[in-house]
């Protein structure tokens, strides 16, 4: 183990010196903040004003919401049940955009639906699902706790709107905080990606060069293969901190600069207020109150300390059973590019990971999401978005019994690749056949 760990320092410290490493750091997170910053400056905001209309048959509601009227959404109740096809049809509802459906179990089931007329902006899916989450968080704490309202927050679990086409309500519907997730989930694919080819890259090249020759003259193939993994993916690890210190604080920086609170008195500035006190600063207004719900959203709704912990979890996980091939890779292949031919079946593996977590976003409960949350090549992306999503009461045991298959499955293929590991990094000269690999598993 302690040569193993002096590997891994060496490989640590080849990596953040690399100039990728350094570029991806930066990069990164200027892209996540660029994409952020165009979504609500530019925005989709195609429609000045939405009228929605709030099935609430059991009157939980109590025909009140966080804001009746905001610069682009004003709200109405109803009290009984209305059939999807009177709403499209009726007279009566031809003025309202959108339905949106409370059953009776919301306050135990999480989950209500609304279905538009023309597809909504992201802008409207935020403010919407803000509102209806700030005033579901007043009546749960009303009638079932004595903790104030902040404290009800941070243990609460988020609400789940699944937006439909009225005009074909069976369309999958999609839910905004498992957008978090995915980006958790997909970041996980990416590092996976490039550290794995990382990976793959410096066995091929050290077995090229022959320098393995000489490592192995003191380091045993299993350590030497260890070594590298966790060297690797401990650079992995500090580059992601990197990228979340660098796009919380631009966040902060946007929301303070460009998209200041405009409801706090602070930042009024009243010459430029009575200069523009038209519908263009009505919209200023909506626009800054938009921005700043949805970092409330992202800050307050999600528990970034289950998500960043299970994160943790999951990217080991998935980094060292992904990472096994693509170190098994470079060591039985008999040239460098020989190694990358077989990268294709790695990559069709993370593009169907990627595929699940979007179909987890739509179809939440299905038996396919089951089942994709405890296969070990899916399960960083799609608990990731059930995670942001909320498990469901009494399910919760489930993300723990997927990160066990996970850790099972990655201390399984180590020791496979361990054995495909020790057989091939010192054969050259061959060409990469099925049968080679399974003669090389046979023999520990």
């Amino acid at each position: 183990m302690n040569v193993s760990w002096l590997v891994a320092q060496r490989e640590l410290k080849e990596r953040i010196k690399t100039r990728s490493f350094i570029g991806m750091a930066i990069a990164g997170p200027i892209l996540v903040l660029l994409m952020v910053y165009i979504l609500f400056s530019v925005g989709e905001n195609n429609k000045p004003h939405w009228k929605v209309l709030i099935v609430d048959p059991s009157g939980i509601m109590d025909n009140k919401i966080l804001a009746n009227t905001t610069g682009s959404i004003s709200y109405d109740f109803a009290n009984d049940y209305i059939q999807l096809k009177e709403f499209e049809k009726s007279n009566r509802f031809q003025k309202y955009d959108a339905l949106l459906e409370l059953n009776e179990k919301i306050l135990s089931n999480k989950a209500a639906f609304l279905f538009y007329k023309e597809k909504p902006s992201f802008l409207f899916a935020t403010t919407i699902q803000f509102h209806l989450e700030r005033r579901l968080e007043e009546v749960m704490v009303g009638r079932f706790s004595k903790m104030s309202v902040q404290e009800f927050r941070g243990i609460k679990q988020p609400i789940s709107i699944a937006f439909r086409n009225l005009y074909d309500p069976k369309n999958e519907s999609y839910s905004l905080s498992g957008w978090v997730g995915f980006f958790f989930g997909a970041v996980i694919l990416l590092f996976i990606l490039l550290f794995g080819m990382t990976i793959l890259r410096s066995v091929s090249s050290e077995k090229s060069n022959r320098i393995v020759e000489v490592l192995l003259a003191s380091v045993k193939p299993r350590q030497l293969m260890f070594g590298k993994i966790a060297g690797i993916g401990i650079a992995a690890i500090i580059q992601f901190i990197g990228w979340m210190v660098l796009v919380s604080f631009g966040l902060y920086v946007m929301r303070e600069t460009l998209f200041p609170d405009m409801m706090d008195i602070s930042n009024w500035n009243l010459g430029e207020m009575a200069n523009q006190a038209t519908s263009g600063m009505e919209d200023s207004l909506f626009r800054s109150k938009v921005y700043n719900d949805f970092v409330e959203l992202i800050y307050s709704r999600i528990q970034f300390g289950d998500m960043l912990f299970f994160f943790l979890l999951f990217f080991i996980g998935g980094y060292i059973f992904y990472g096994t091939f693509f170190a098994a890779l470079g060591a039985t292949s008999g040239s460098e590019n020989d190694g990358q031919q077989f990268v294709l079946p790695i990559m069709v593996l993370l593009v169907i990971a990627l595929w699940a977590g979007y179909y987890t976003m739509q179809n939440p409960l299905s038996d396919i999401t089951y089942v994709l949350s405890f296969l070990p090549f899916t399960s960083p992306m799609v608990c990731m978005v059930k995670l942001a999503q909320g498990y469901s009461l009494g399910e919760g045991y489930q993300i723990y019994v997927s990160f066990s298959i996970l850790a099972l499955s990655s201390y399984l293929t180590l020791r496979l690749a361990g054995r495909l590991y020790q057989n091939g990094i010192l054969q050259f000269g061959h060409r990469l056949r099925l049968t080679q690999f399974i003669s090389w598993l046979k023999h520990g």
